[in-house]
């Protein structure tokens, strides 16, 4: 009797042991970043375009953010600041051209000093050799859909197939055979998709073939009253090239078109069998295209949606990787503990106001979608409708590591504000935008979103300034900068404008500084 009730307390501690143990082991990360992945083609969100759901799984069993945004809407700007917590101004890397310093603190750093266990695989699209990392296979600059190139812990290597799936089984390679099993683990793992130019993966050119994509309100925009909404050089019509872009690269070479020459490189990367799916798929669509002979409003239509088939297809393979990536966890009893975020560079423009790409600071290239899950803390459902940026990601990853955060991180840890504690959160965010002269014609600005108003000024060659009312005006269509009925408005976004400048150390001094150096470049 003794003997059997020693052994209940026995096992009674050692469960009891084993709950604090877990309780207090440090959590895993999976960080996972697509690139120009539009919150609108997450199904989660909403818009009904496509479905994800893999994605949508972390939301389900998570968080979902709806007010999530970046402050600098560009590729390369956009993963220094998710490293560093820092703005674009103090972390250096303002645009696409210019260095980034890796030897500045990122959170991987900090991490490691933490016994993390840390890699880096897929895109990141900063020059040098990434510092943080255990381990690194990453992309050289945009990298190619087909047959890319990777450099491994500095050696580049050729991967025979498509990029997204090599990039998620270096990942799942990672984690199976070559992270320290005696660590806790930290994984940023990075998808070029849906960069353009959007090329599909085989077995999805067909997804989209009967689907008819409603076409957006303002897709004919006029851009009255938005003088640098009219400069711009993004529109699906106008600026979109069928060869390209769109894939109308005929055999003939009768189809004129800008980037003709990269097009075929690009094609020409492909194997020959990967060459023969692709004509199976593009060449009808190419013979009908030719003969068809769109022009005007029906060539503008007839590009949205050869658009968006490519552009969505692509989608899917990168929640085919999610979807990998989420099995593993739970086949190794690795998803209690481990934090998972899913979230792109930035928004992207699907047809509002008639254009791709990002940059501008309108709601969908500003905004970014951001799902995240961790089972110990986050309830599964929850909605979060504050306003985060990505200078948040360092610090709340690092306060959930339970790691002393640099005094120079400008962001803030949302863990209490994901877990519903009021936090007197932030009521106001800061954007800036310096990639001019440059593609695609977007003018320098910065500004300022509250949960209702947006200011934002243009400048350099020009100076506009934009306000809006985003519970009035939610696709921004209506420029009420002078409006004699939001003077009041008007005078306040001003006065926390400057009060986010000062408090970020952004000024037009600075501004000029930066200048500078791009000229001396």
């Amino acid at each position: 009797m003794i003997k059997h009730y020693f052994i209940f307390l026995c096992c009674t501690w050692l469960n009891y042991s084993h709950a604090i143990f877990c309780q207090n082991k440090a959590p895993n990360i999976v960080f996972i970043m697509s690139d120009d992945h539009a919150y609108q083609a997450i199904s989660a969100y909403g818009h009904n375009l496509n479905n994800t759901p893999n994605i949508d799984r972390i939301a389900n069993e998570g968080a979902l953010f709806q007010k999530s945004f970046v402050t600098n809407s560009i590729c390369a700007p956009s993963r220094a600041v998710m490293l560093t917590g820092k703005h674009s101004f103090v972390n250096g890397k303002i645009d696409n051209r210019n260095a980034f310093d890796w030897n500045q603190d990122n959170f991987a750093k900090t991490l490691q000093k933490q016994e993390y266990t840390t890699a880096l695989i897929g895109k990141i699209h900063l020059k040098g050799r990434p510092q943080g990392f255990d381990y690194t296979n990453v992309l050289p600059g945009q990298g190619q859909y087909y047959n890319p190139d990777f450099i491994e812990n500095g050696k580049k290597k050729n991967y025979p197939g498509y990029v997204t799936t090599i990039t998620t089984d270096i990942a799942l390679n990672w984690l199976q055979n070559k992270r320290n099993p005696n660590k806790p683990f930290c994984l940023i793992y990075n998808q070029k998709a849906p960069h353009r130019t959007w090329m599909p993966e085989e077995k999805y050119f067909h997804l989209f073939d009967d689907t008819r994509f409603p076409i957006p309100d303002n897709f004919f925009d006029d851009y009255k009253g938005r003088a640098a909404a009219a400069a711009h050089e993004m529109g699906i019509y106008e600026h979109m090239s069928v060869v390209y872009d769109l894939k109308m690269l005929d055999k003939e070479g009768e189809i004129k078109a800008k980037y003709r020459k990269s097009a075929q490189k690009m094609y020409n990367r492909m194997s020959e069998a990967q060459q023969k799916k692709w004509d199976t798929y593009y060449d009808p669509i190419i013979k009908k295209f030719k003969e068809d002979k769109l022009e005007g409003e029906a060539l503008a239509l007839w590009k949205y949606q050869r658009y968006m088939q490519d552009y969505l297809s692509t989608i899917q393979s990168v929640d085919d990787g999610v979807g990998e990536i989420l099995d593993y966890l739970d086949r190794n009893g690795l998803t209690e503990n481990t934090i998972v975020v899913y979230t792109s560079d930035q928004g992207f423009y699907l047809g509002e106001h008639g254009w791709f790409d990002k940059r501008f600071m309108y709601e969908e290239s500003f905004r970014t979608p951001l799902l995240m899950r961790y089972p110990k803390e986050i309830k599964a459902g929850t909605v979060v409708d504050a306003l985060v940026q990505n200078i948040d990601y360092a610090p709340t990853l690092l306060d959930y590591a339970n790691a002393n955060s640099s005094e120079s991180l400008q962001g803030l840890s949302f863990r209490d504000l994901v877990k519903g504690v009021d936090s007197g959160w932030r009521n106001a965010i800061y954007y800036t935008y310096y990639e001019y002269p440059g593609g695609h014609h977007v003018k320098r600005h910065y500004g300022i979103r509250t949960n209702r108003y947006k200011l934002i000024h243009f400048y350099h060659d020009i100076d506009s300034w934009e306000l809006y009312d985003l519970e009035k005006d939610p696709s921004e269509m209506h420029n009420r900068y002078g409006d004699k009925a939001y003077f009041s408005i008007q005078k306040n976004m001003h006065k926390e404008l400057e009060a986010l400048r000062t408090q970020y150390g952004d000024s037009d001094a600075m501004n000029q500084k930066l200048l500078k150096l791009k000229k001396k470049k």
